[in-house]
């Protein structure tokens, strides 16, 4: 893994220990990304996973497939976000967001800006963008209207192989200085989870952890929900 070029100066290691949430921002929340392939019968996994606990929102990212075979296999998700109140965001397209009138579209660095997705999908669209490790592309993001910047990867992960690393102390930067929420990404686990929530993100983008969980999907985001807090089983 690499580091980000344009930040040159290292943020004080120490700095997340220091951090203070602010009370009035929303307590850390559960941003659930699909597995790379899903099957016609995923949505009846989808539906045990949200039956585990809160989740805020569902990204369905598939890198190998293709944007027509994404569309016919979204419905079904889509209907079922919408009835559990999760806003259903698409992964690097704006078209196939607009096609599929999605909540939001997440974009890579090379997926587009954030302005023109605003001009396509309207004020009313959540537009997310990746910024791996920079605090430079998160300003930048925040600076086009980016409704939320994506940092990662945290910890090492089988589901792509991270380009850039990050460290928690850029969450905590971030939430102090500015009101767009952060997403942490990359490798999360319930395990692994409490350096990012107590640095300060405000979302847990997580999939292997819960696709792969040993007693299902539902269990995994069960495990989750024990450690934001958002249980009555507790952490």
């Amino acid at each position: 893994m690499t580091d980000q070029p344009e930040d040159v100066l290292s943020l004080d290691p120490h700095f997340a220990d220091r951090f203070v949430r602010d009370e009035s921002r929303p307590p850390c929340q559960l941003y659930l990304i699909s597995p790379p392939a899903i099957a016609p019968d995923f949505v009846d996994y989808l539906r045990a996973a949200f039956d585990g606990g809160p989740v805020a929102a569902f990204q369905l990212r598939l890198k190998e497939v293709s944007e027509p075979e994404i569309a016919r296999l979204a419905p079904p998700l889509q209907a079922l976000c919408a009835e559990r109140e999760v806003a259903f965001i698409i992964n690097d397209s704006i078209a196939l967001a607009e096609r599929l009138g999605a909540d939001g579209v997440h974009l890579g660095q090379g997926d587009g800006d954030p302005r023109e997705a605003r001009r396509i999908l309207g004020p009313q669209a959540q537009i997310g963008v990746t910024c791996h490790n920079s605090r430079h592309l998160a300003m930048d993001a925040g600076e086009a209207g980016a409704d939320y910047v994506a940092f990662g990867a945290f910890y090492p992960t089988e589901t792509k192989v991270p380009a850039f690393h990050a460290e928690p102390e850029i969450l905590g930067w971030w939430t102090t200085l500015m009101e767009i929420p952060s997403v942490a990404i990359g490798g999360i686990t319930a395990r692994n989870a409490r350096p990012l929530i107590e640095a300060g993100a405000d979302f847990l983008a997580v999939s292997g952890a819960v696709w792969n969980h040993p007693e299902g999907p539902g269990a995994g985001v069960a495990a989750f929900a024990r450690v934001l807090g958002r249980s009555e089983q507790g952490a």
